[in-house]
This record gives C-alpha cells, sequence and structure tokens, in this order.
C-alpha cells in the first residue's frame, strides 16, 4: 500500500477496527474510507454494492462482524450466523467485482474443530467438528475465509485472511452478557469493587486454557500481512501463550484492586478446554506480538475508567 491508497476499513468503530485505523495512522496512511452502520448496512447487499462503487477503494480490512462470548452466541445462533455470512460475501463480492486490489478478512480462531491438536496450526482447519457454543459464528468465518480462498483461486484476486485469537484492549465491549470473557472479567470485578460485594462469580471451573492478544498488536499485524503477504492459507494471529482462565481471573482482581473472594458455578458451561494457536508461520513472516498480558490488561482497564459509555454497549 502506498500512504496515500484509498483505504476501506470496514467496522471502523470496533474494537478491531478502530485499532486498524489507529495503526495506519500511526504508519502514516491518511487517505482512509469508513462508514458507520447507520451510514451503510453492510448486511444490505444493495447499499454494499451502491457503496463500492462508488468509493472504488483500493484496499479493505474486513473487521465489521457481529460478536459477542458464549451467551450471546448460544442465544443468537441464526442471527450470528445469518448477519455475519451476509455481512462478508456483501463486502468480499463487491470488493471484487469493483476492482479492489487487495483485501484482508478478519476471522476468528474459533474457526478450529473443538478438539484440535495444540497449538492449532492453520492446517487443522475442517478436520473434525467445531465447538458447539460458537458453531454459527465459526461457520460465518469459515465461510468468508473460504471464499476469498475460492476467489484467488478462480479469478486471480489477492484476498488474504487472519484468524486472531481471543483479543482485548481499547474499545472493548463490556456489556454484561454480550461481551468476552477479558472484558466481562473486568467489569465484573470493577463492579465488585466499587460496590464492595464480598465475591465475584466467574462461570465455569476455571481450568479452560486461553491466550489473548492486545488487539493494537493484531492491527500491526493487518497492516504487516497487507504488505507482506499473498496466499490463500489464513494467518494465525496470537502471542504463542496461554493460561487459565482461574490465572486470568487473579491478574484480572489484581490489576483492578478487588480483593474479595473468587467463587466457580461449574453449572455453566467452560468452552472449548483449549485454545492455542500455532504462531510459527507470522514468525516466519518476519512479525511477532509486542504487549505482554499483563500490560495489556492494565492498559485496557484504563480504557474502561476513561470510557465509561463502553460499560452499556
Amino acid at each position: 500500500m502506498e500512504t496515500n491508497s484509498k483505504i476501506y476499513v470496514a467496522g471502523h468503530r470496533g474494537m478491531v477496527g478502530s485499532a486498524i485505523v489507529r495503526e495506519l495512522g500511526r504508519q502514516g496512511y491518511h487517505n482512509l474510507v469508513t462508514r458507520t452502520h447507520k451510514e451503510l448496512d453492510l448486511v444490505n447487499q444493495q447499499a454494499v454494492n451502491d457503496f463500492f462503487a462508488a468509493e472504488r477503494p483500493e484496499y479493505v480490512f474486513l473487521a465489521a462482524a457481529k460478536v459477542g462470548g458464549i451467551e450471546a452466541n448460544r442465544n443468537a445462533l441464526a442471527d450470528f450466523m445469518y448477519d455475519n455470512m451476509m455481512l462478508e460475501m456483501n463486502v468480499i463480492n463487491a470488493a471484487w467485482r469493483n476492482g479492489c486490489r487487495k483485501l484482508l478478512f478478519l476471522g476468528s480462531s474459533c474457526i478450529y474443530p473443538r478438539m484440535a491438536p495444540q497449538p492449532m496450526t492453520e492446517s487443522c482447519l475442517l478436520t473434525s467438528e467445531l465447538e458447539k457454543t460458537n458453531e454459527a459464528y465459526a461457520l460465518a468465518k469459515i465461510s468468508g475465509l473460504k471464499y476469498c480462498e475460492f476467489l484467488n483461486r478462480q479469478y486471480g484476486t489477492d484476498y488474504i485472511s487472519v484468524m486472531p485469537t481471543n483479543l482485548y484492549g481499547p474499545n472493548d465491549n463490556y456489556h454484561p452478557t454480550h461481551s468476552h470473557v477479558l472484558p466481562a472479567l473486568i467489569r465484573r470485578f470493577h463492579e465488585a469493587k466499587v460496590t464492595g460485594a464480598p465475591e465475584v462469580v466467574c462461570w465455569g471451573d476455571g481450568s479452560p486454557l486461553r491466550e489473548f492478544l492486545y488487539v493494537d498488536d493484531l492491527a500491526n499485524l493487518c497492516v504487516f500481512l497487507m504488505n507482506n503477504y499473498s496466499g490463500n492459507e489464513t494467518v494465525n494471529a496470537g502471542t504463542g501463550k496461554e493460561l487459565t482462565i482461574k490465572e486470568l481471573t487473579e491478574i484480572v482482581a489484581e490489576t483492578v484492586g478487588y480483593s474479595g473472594e473468587i467463587r466457580w458455578d461449574t453449572s455453566m458451561p467452560n468452552g472449548t478446554p483449549r485454545k492455542l494457536l500455532d504462531v510459527s508461520k507470522a514468525t516466519r513472516l518476519g512479525w511477532s506480538y509486542s504487549t505482554e498480558l499483563r500490560d495489556g490488561i492494565r492498559l485496557a482497564y484504563e480504557d474502561f475508567l476513561n470510557n465509561p459509555m463502553r460499560a452499556e454497549r
């Protein structure tokens, strides 16, 4: 990309999209195109086609998605599948039809099988069944990355995909039921500290292993890949490090300054037992993360405190 290339960031108000906008600005890219959901509904095919025909961006970062944690996913299976598949197909197809030079599609590590060998390599995609609690979202994301691959194979496009691990950081979603585990813990422990609650109840038994990547590190990788990678296979984005949910809760409680009891509700689901990405491909390409987990959680909590409206989303 040239610094004056016309770049469309889909989902620029979300955590990932806003991080990509920050990273592009930091690196000197200044000809950015964005639209809010009110200005452009990506599920509306005609609206998306009209937008691409009028703007004709040279590069597209597709970070828009309908997202949520375990509770949101299992209660809105049809909505998660339909909205994500429609917006992905609309954007990718319109980009191709209007001569987009390169597109980067953002997926999720939930595309990999529930019991995939650990750490999970890019090649384990579609080798066994998915985790049921987020199956609808995963199927939609698999469809998006496969559509990019098939366009490359059939029409010679240069569309790539990135599969990030669990993300966190500035502009995260802290909704009490629709957020992912780390922001949910930040909100829960903060509210417990403010109210003086003697205990905080967490779902499951704390045993699942998870990997977390600071969102600005992901944004840096996305710009790096747009400039340095072409290929049909996706690229994993993570740290290559993992910890238990129990260990994570203890770090969050310490960061927030909560000293009460942590109790585990084992009647609630754990989710996938382990999700660690093999990040050797990104490493071989010349990229590695820079933000350690404790530092990232501190920065995320500062963002939460400085932007109280985040908790209402």
